[in-house]
């Protein structure tokens, strides 16, 4: 590898910046620097040629248009000329759709970015090199830039080098995803769900200009396996496609699409992987400050945010602490990493649960009449008072075809468990202990123990105390061996949010058991009645629960039984 001539003496701009990788990120952070730091003297390496392009489109909400145009308008105005907006997600199932709107999106085919996205970095002064492999240890070693940026991709190499100082960890998702494109033209984000012989297969489509819409596809392995998907070989270089999966998947939803045909671009299944980085930037041997972004310290699923998306935005803040801090790139890439850890952190967080979904959409898919998946797919991360803020009449439309079947509003239908029957699903703790719950609903009572076996007594179950996707195998096991044992209910308490649901609908969906969810309180010194209603609607309508009660606060005073007064 050769360093390109800096054509200016030491000192003559006022940053010498290297950006390794060509995507967005890279180009992105060329053209935010330009623009904070003018002068600069920019070099982008790309290992691919100008004319490789993998993917197809990429998404962003309108909230990230604000942010980005705030640096440039280079991606409003791509946007603008080629790409597609939508305000409503549609989710098909056994014939149904349900839609909600609020959601303001917009999606551009890749390769309309980058080229945009090259054409504003050389317009600036930023000097592109393709087909040109770096690395952060020759850079260094060449002396010529005072800052590497690395936005070398999910398996970036630069990451790669300081894995051990950075503190790299990465989580694999259960379910198998493949990414192609169709000529058919969609309104905007629709998620698509069938069944065939061999299992469930979902798809996320959304139109992105240029005559194409993006046709992401998701299953498990065991469907994966029985429709004899998985005889690629792996070990192939990049650019060649799974052919036999594009012409299963084509018949499968050729109702759906029109008949059109699938587009491959290096299409190939693989399970996504979740990347933490617990540090972005190092220092390379000789001294060179070195930061690293977008999908090479963090990604998050697709069906939350793109990398696209959260690599600009990176780019965007780096630009603006480098230009707060000049002179002092340390205390600049401190600051970048204080701003942006903790908003990636919070996108991350909230894609938890929605990877969560995706790895259990079959189980959902065969469980809940269409009316309620699209309810249970659209509060997996947003409660339904908050929904009706973006779309009144989706709530609505839920709550009716809940009163159409129950006779009630969720929180009046009435439920029973073993020989009594409650008025109300919003139960009140009247009663605790480690070894005992007491439920009422204000006039009638429930009671649950750890020690399961007395007739109209429920169990108690603690769920895990970790974020997964999915319950281990010993919780299965667990939650299996006290369902063997026909409680008339169990109460499920402890653990995370997610770990409480998980289990919650294991017992109700694999058991056909009564559960109550133990949720905790929303806040420690003051318990909004309203978000409490909230919370609870919301698990229920969505069938993540059958009754909802809160674990009292400090300042509630339920009387505490102790483990020997239960004895009694």
């Amino acid at each position: 590898m050769s360093i390109p001539d800096q054509n200016s003496s030491p000192g003559a701009a006022p940053l010498r910046v290297a950006c390794i990788g060509g995507g967005p990120g890279g180009l992105f952070s060329a053209i935010a620097l330009a623009h904070t730091v003018p002068g600069s003297t920019i070099d982008v390496f790309e290992r691919n040629s100008e004319s490789d392009v993998f993917g197809f489109g990429v998404v962003f909400s309108d909230a990230t248009l604000d942010n980005v145009d705030r640096v440039d308008p280079v991606l409003r105005d791509a946007l603008a000329e080629h790409g597609r907006h939508w305000d409503t997600i549609e989710v098909r199932s056994k014939g149904v759709s349900t839609s909600a709107g609020g959601n303001g999106m917009s999606a551009v085919h890749r390769r309309v970015l980058l080229g945009a996205l090259q054409d504003r970095a050389t317009e600036l002064g930023a000097r592109l090199h393709f087909s040109t492999t770096v690395d952060v240890d020759a850079l260094d070693a060449g002396g010529g830039y005072d800052l590497i940026v690395a936005a070398d991709g999910a398996n970036s190499a630069s990451r790669e080098r300081f894995v051990d100082e950075l503190g790299h960890s990465v989580d694999e998702a259960a379910v198998k995803f493949i990414w192609f494109g169709t000529t058919f033209q969609f309104d905007g984000l629709t998620f698509l769900h069938k069944q065939s012989e061999h299992g469930n297969f979902a798809v996320h489509a959304y139109p992105i200009g240029s005559g194409l819409s993006t046709f992401i596809v998701e299953t498990d392995e065991a469907t994966w396996r029985r429709a004899g998907l998985d005889g690629f070989d792996m070990s192939t270089p990049p650019g060649q496609s799974d052919l036999v999966s594009q012409r299963y998947l084509e018949e499968l939803f050729a109702d759906q699409t029109g008949c059109h045909k699938l587009v491959a671009n290096n299409s190939r299944w693989a399970n996504f992987r979740t990347r933490r980085t617990r540090r972005w930037h190092a220092r390379a041997a000789q001294g060179t400050p070195v930061v690293v972004l977008g999908d090479a310290v963090h990604t998050a699923h697709f069906s939350v945010g793109s990398g696209t998306k959260m690599a600009m935005e990176d780019a965007a803040v780096l630009a603006q602490t480098v230009a707060d801090h000049r002179g002092d790139l340390d205390a600049a890439l401190a600051a970048f990493e204080d701003i942006r850890r903790p908003q990636v952190a919070k996108i991350q967080d909230s894609a938890m649960p929605s990877l969560s979904w995706w790895d259990h959409f079959g189980e959902y898919y065969r469980a809940l009449e269409p009316w309620q998946f699209g309810f249970h797919f659209f509060s997996r991360a947003i409660s339904a008072e908050k929904m009706r803020v973006r779309d009144p009449r989706f709530v609505s439309d839920a709550e009716r075809a809940w009163n159409t079947q129950h006779g009630a509003t969720p929180l009046d239908t009435p439920l029973a468990i073993g020989a009594v029957t409650l008025g109300s699903r919003l139960l009140q703790i009247t009663e605790f202990s480690n070894d005992s719950l007491h439920f009422s609903d204000g006039t009638t009572s429930v009671v649950a123990e750890t020690s399961t076996g007395e007739p109209d007594v429920a169990a108690i179950f603690t769920a895990p105390d970790a974020d997964r996707t999915s319950l281990d195998v010993v919780t299965r096991t667990e939650l299996d061996e006290l369902c063997a044992q026909k409680p008339v209910a169990v109460a499920v308490r402890g653990g995370t949010a997610l770990s409480r649901v998980l289990c919650a609908e294991h017992i109700r969906f694999t058991h056909r058991i009564p559960v109550i969810v133990v949720d905790q309180p929303t806040s420690l010194r003051a318990r909004r009645a309203v978000d409490e209603r909230d919370c609870a609607a919301t698990l229920i309508l969505s069938g993540r629960a059958d009754a909802v009660a809160f674990e009292p606060t400090a300042d509630a005073h339920p009387r505490v039984l102790t483990s020997a007064e239960v004895a009694k």
